[in-house]
């Protein structure tokens, strides 16, 4: 067990084993530069007054460049790049624009309004994808609907494209191949003498009442801050040099989704669980900052803006954690550079949106195509809430990432994946864990990842298993 010494150097903590206050193994926790880039998520003038066309004209107006050396690339110099009001029947080209895909089974306020009236409800569905899909592509002046070699199932509205092919006699596109902008070039990762950690974890879901999730938290807090297991375990805790929270601190039983229909007491129990939730949170905060430098993104159940990027939490709400200073509040979307190695991710609602809406099922396959799309969430504003920016789109990806995440996913995937240009990108989903009791480890040396989880009961040689982490 430890007994921490409140040393603060820098965001370090130093680490003392029981023996005697004087004497003992000392352990100091490893202290990497760190560098916040979220200035492009910041929200500035608040503004809801503007059209959300403007932030599909910049996105394309961004990515357009792009595609076409991409599409050169792929299939020839020779490929005629053009406008759609430039086509003309039977002529091979390619076209860059942003993908539509018309869903006759997408929610409709039309339809939730005509649930008012007595008529038939639509019912409850997890995918919103059907046999009669249409695909459509758009540019600044004109659409036209695709047909032939491209998934609609798989492609979600947003999506900026390079499709070639021709268009036919009945006005619809046949795509013969399509091409996305891949990978953004990437700057090289610094070579580190020995291995550094960060701890991802997302979902602690405070305000459950679950017992068994709050054990598995605290037996994560004092495995971060040295409270847990032997001589080795503690000396491995201290190369955790940094602890990153991915959204959803609260759990959803806090938030208040139906207070126009329930009764007044009903709607003060709730908020009075947010507030308590929250409590919860800043006691939780304060072992670990006091001991590790700590990121805190919001997530989807969480007290700040609904709409993406969501704007960190107010410092007000910690009082207890705030006043030191390896309490980071970040926003969602998250970047930074921890020791050279450069991290971005969200909370996860840009997953989850895009499986809603296409036949991708795995969270670490979503992932990866929004890192190839260069887009961080191709679905906003259609059907994912987004700010209306309007000279620009901050969820494009003109920089490679390092470590590239996902949050509050229903399970722990990892895949290390190269791009054309010598890219190398850990993409992480990080499981829920108040469902799971699990987080993950991303080595800073080497870019591997690996889970760490606690159970309430297990026997000892099972314990001993999920709660030791070897390094």
């Amino acid at each position: 067990m430890f007994s921490e010494l409140s040393a603060q150097k820098e965001g370090s903590s130093l680490l003392r084993g029981p023996d005697s206050e004087d004497a003992g193994p000392v352990f100091e926790r490893a202290s990497p530069a760190y560098s916040p880039r979220t200035e492009r998520y910041g929200l500035g003038d608040r503004s809801f007054s503007r059209q959300y066309a403007h932030i599909y004209a910049a996105r394309l107006m961004h990515m357009r460049p792009l595609l076409a050396d991409r599409a050169r690339n792929k299939w020839g110099s020779n490929a005629p790049v053009k406008k759609l009001c430039d086509l003309e029947t039977g002529e091979q080209c390619c076209i860059v624009g942003t993908l539509f895909k018309r869903m006759e089974l997408q929610p409709s306020i039309l339809k939730e309004i005509s649930e008012e009236h007595n008529l038939l409800p639509q019912p409850a569905r997890t995918k919103f994808i059907s046999e009669t899909d249409e695909l459509i592509l758009e540019d600044e002046l004109q659409r036209i609907k695709l047909e032939g070699k491209i998934d609609k199932d798989k492609c979600v509205t947003g999506s900026v494209i390079a499709i070639y092919g021709a268009e036919k006699n009945d006005g619809k596109f046949t795509v013969e191949d399509f091409c996305t902008a891949d990978l953004p070039l990437q700057t090289s990762r610094p070579a580190l003498s020995s291995d550094r950690f960060v701890l991802l974890t997302s979902g602690l879901g405070l305000g459950s009442h679950n017992a068994d999730s709050m054990l598995g938290l605290q037996l994560l807090v004092d495995m971060v801050t040295g409270q847990l297991g032997g001589l080795g375990e503690q000396s491995g805790a201290a190369t955790i040099s940094r602890v990153l929270l991915a959204g959803n601190l609260l759990s959803q039983n806090t938030q208040d989704k139906d207070a126009s229909t329930k009764a007044k007491y009903l709607t003060k129990k709730t908020q009075a669980g947010s507030v308590e939730a929250i409590r919860l949170l800043d006691e939780l905060l304060l072992q670990l900052v006091a001991s590790v430098p700590v990121d805190v993104m919001p997530g989807q159940y969480d007290p700040t803006n609904y709409t993406l990027p969501q704007q960190p939490l107010h410092r007000c709400m910690f009082p207890l954690s705030s006043v030191y200073p390896t309490l980071q509040l970040a926003s969602n979307p998250y970047e930074a550079n921890i020791d050279g190695v450069r991290f971005l991710g969200t909370s996860g609602q840009n997953v989850c949106d895009i499986q809603r809406y296409s036949s991708m099922d795995s969270h670490l396959e979503i992932l990866e195509e929004t890192l190839r799309l260069r887009h961080l969430a191709p679905t906003a504003p259609d059907t994912l809430g987004c700010f209306p920016f309007y000279q620009k789109d901050p969820f494009i990806l003109d920089e490679c990432p390092h470590v590239y995440f996902s949050g509050n996913a229903p399970a722990f995937q990892s895949k290390l994946i190269k791009g054309s240009d010598g890219q190398e990108v850990l993409l992480v989903t990080i499981p829920d864990f108040s469902s799971t009791q699990t987080a993950c480890l991303v080595n800073l040396r080497t870019l591997q990842c690996e889970p760490i989880s606690f159970t309430a009961f297990s026997t000892d040689e099972d314990e001993e298993s999920e709660m030791n982490v070897s390094h």
